[in-house]
């Protein structure tokens, strides 16, 4: 069975190309502000795993619709003649550089492609559009509309009550900004304009489902890895036995911290190309309150913590701790080294100290000592990293490959939600009941666990489920 292809027609500039760039997830459409800059008609197949499941047409936009209807009616004998009018049309003018982009646009629909009508909800209908739409109607092809809002859907109602005359279906739908959802029932009624469509179509849904799932699972294992190396990374450097270990703590810890932006970047790097987009220009607020205080109360909320958030975390890490003196005494403190625990976990995570990481000085059996810089046992860390890349994750999926430029992530995404929560898109996320503490315990065992370790892979392993419980919301 062939896949199916849609030609997207209309007139300049009313998002054309970017529907395609959106549907087809290709960045390399053209899109621009000026008229013209779609010349030729131009296929973009959307393939997954190898398979191609349906193809976009990328057209020009109408220039002289109302010369060609008049042509067209010169020759038309019927409403059963219209079609080889249209085909007609296109052959004798295929050099005629004034019908240019009209030939270019009809040519995909005379040899069968289904038709995606793209209008700007933000302008007003207008009589000029007749003759346009009256010619697409002439072709006899499977059609539909599509209403973009370009900035203020202020003639949307209008652009409907015209439209619903020429199409039978018609959809609103901000084309650069569709979520993924929005996308999916758009190809579902792509399926519905003519039956034989209808199998492959829902096949390409099911397909991009899939993809998108999985999509979601390599994310959130990129995600894990990230904090799972953050978390148990030093750096380390040998000395004489004579030697100040003082005189080398600025090299270990800019080397230290330089280590966690290069592992956010790469993972940021890696979650983008998951989503198909390959060196995007991004801009986020970076980590410097790891030059400074990352505890204070500030910092905890610019990277989207709650206070009661931390309480928890510190008092689940507390309870852990805790927890190893019950063990070793049998049971016989009744569990009160879990309470005490818990509650002078809860105090350090709302009142801990300003450390990211502290050097410590080893002796080396062959002589000398060894220096190690972190790894951090700081409980708010984890979770600063993690709404990062929750955050960076959330605008990336989100993202449509039709929207251009810098791909902003900072203060500006966020209306804050209550008085204890800071100006930015991370503190939007939302731990579900039992979340902190199940995280927290599985930061714990990161940190206990030996590299390359079984240990190691099982609690990596509950972490990335757990992102992608986080991230698939």
């Amino acid at each position: 069975m062939s896949a199916p292809r849609f030609a997207l027609v209309g007139h300049p500039n009313k998002g054309k190309s970017s529907l395609v760039s959106t549907l087809a997830r290709d960045s390399s459409v053209r899109i621009g502000p000026e008229p013209g800059t779609t010349i030729e008609a131009r296929e973009f197949p959307l393939r997954v795993g190898g398979r191609l499941l349906y193809v976009l047409v990328d057209t020009p936009g109408f220039q002289r619709a109302r010369a060609a209807l008049d042509w067209m009616k010169r020759f038309e004998n019927g409403a059963d003649s219209r079609p080889a009018v249209v085909a007609r049309f296109v052959e004798e003018h295929a050099h005629d550089e004034r019908f240019r982009h009209e030939c270019e646009l009809l040519r995909p629909l005379v040899e069968g492609a289904g038709l995606i009508y793209v209008v700007d909800g933000a302008t007003p209908y207008g009589p000029e559009y007749d003759a346009e739409m009256e010619i697409l109607r002439w072709t006899g092809q499977p059609s539909l509309a599509v209403i973009n809002p370009i900035g203020a859907p202020r003639f949307v109602e209008p652009w409907s009550r015209a439209l619903e005359q020429f199409f039978r279906v018609v959809r609103v739908i901000d084309v650069q900004r569709a979520p993924f959802e929005q996308q999916v029932d758009l190809l579902q009624a792509f399926g519905r304009m003519r039956d034989s469509w209808r199998q492959p179509v829902e096949e390409a849904v099911v397909a991009l489902m899939n993809h998108r799932t999985q999509q979601t699972s390599d994310a959130a294992r990129t995600i894990a890895e990230l904090v799972g190396q953050a978390i148990t990374h030093g750096e380390t450097r040998d000395i004489g036995k004579d030697e100040d270990p003082s005189r080398y703590t600025v090299e270990l810890e800019r080397a230290y911290r330089g280590r966690l932006r290069q592992l956010e970047r790469r993972a940021r790097e890696a979650v983008e190309a998951v989503y198909g987009f390959d060196d995007l220009d991004r801009q986020e607020t970076d980590m410097t309150l790891l030059d400074t205080d990352l505890l204070s109360q500030e910092s905890w909320l610019v990277f989207g913590l709650k206070k009661r958030d931390l309480v928890v975390a510190g008092t689940a890490g507390g309870a852990l701790a805790g927890g190893v003196v019950d063990a070793s005494l049998l049971g016989a403190s009744f569990l009160m080294g879990s309470v005490l625990g818990g509650v002078v976990g809860g105090a350090l995570g709302y009142f801990s100290s300003n450390k990211l990481a502290e050097l410590k000085v080893m002796r080396r059996p062959m002589g000398g000592r060894r220096l190690r810089f972190g790894p951090t046992r700081n409980l708010q860390f984890p979770f600063v990293l993690l709404n990062r890349a929750i955050l960076h994750h959330a605008v990336v999926a989100g993202r449509t490959h039709a929207q251009r430029g810098t791909l902003l992530i900072g203060e500006d995404e966020l209306e804050p939600e209550g008085e204890d929560v800071a100006g930015t898109a991370a503190s939007k996320t939302t731990y579900p009941p039992g979340v902190m503490q199940e995280l927290t315990r599985v930061f714990t065992r990161l940190r206990r666990a030996e590299e390359g370790s079984p240990s190691r892979a099982a609690a990596m392993a509950d972490l990335a489920q757990s992102v992608a419980r986080l991230i698939g919301k």
